[in-house]
C-alpha cells in the first residue's frame, strides 16, 4: 500500500511534561543504577518542534517508506519553515492527496521516490498537481 498521510494535527504547546534525562550511556546488557547521572528534565515538544507555527503531525498509513523507517501508524512530524532540499522526506500533495516520499531534485527535474522497491517513483511534470507542505523532520513509532 502506498505511504499516504492519514490525520493531520496540531502540536500542542500548552502541556508542560517534563522528564529526567541521563548522561549517561545505556548498555544493552545487566541495568546499572543510573540515578546519579541525572541531568535534568527533557521536554519532547523543546526536543522535537523547532518551529512551533511551522510544525504540524500527521499520522501515515501505508509501506512505501518501509526502508526510510517509516511505517504505517506512525506519526511524523513535519516543518513547513525548512525547505525542502534534493534527499528530503517531505509531505506533499500530488494531484490532490497526501503521500510521504523522498524529493529528488536534479537538473530541475522533481521525482518523488517510495523507500520500498515494491513501488515506483513518480515524476513530477508540469500536469501534474503538486505542492510541498513540508519537511519531515522526525518519526515517533512504538516498537
Amino acid at each position: 500500500m502506498e505511504t499516504k498521510v492519514e490525520i493531520v494535527y496540531k502540536p500542542d504547546r500548552s502541556t508542560k511534561r517534563r522528564q529526567p534525562i541521563f548522561i549517561a550511556t545505556v548498555p544493552a546488557g545487566f541495568p546499572s543504577p543510573a540515578a546519579d547521572y541525572e541531568e535534568g528534565k527533557l521536554d519532547l515538544n523543546r526536543h522535537l518542534i523547532r518551529n512551533p507555527a511551522a510544525t504540524f503531525f500527521v499520522r501515515v498509513t501505508g509501506d512505501s517508506m518501509l526502508n526510510a523507517g517509516i511505517h504505517g501508524g506512525d506519526l511524523l512530524v513535519v516543518d513547513r519553515s525548512i525547505e525542502p532540499r534534493d534527499k528530503s522526506v517531505v509531505i506533499a500533495v500530488v494531484n490532490g492527496e497526501l503521500t510521504v516520499k523522498r524529493i529528488r531534485i536534479r537538473r530541475n527535474k522533481v521525482t518523488l521516490v517510495a523507500e520500498n522497491d515494491a513501488y515506483r517513483s513518480q515524476e513530477i511534470d508540469e500536469k501534474t498537481e503538486f505542492e510541498v507542505w513540508g519537511v519531515v523532520t522526525n518519526v515517533i513509532h512504538a516498537l
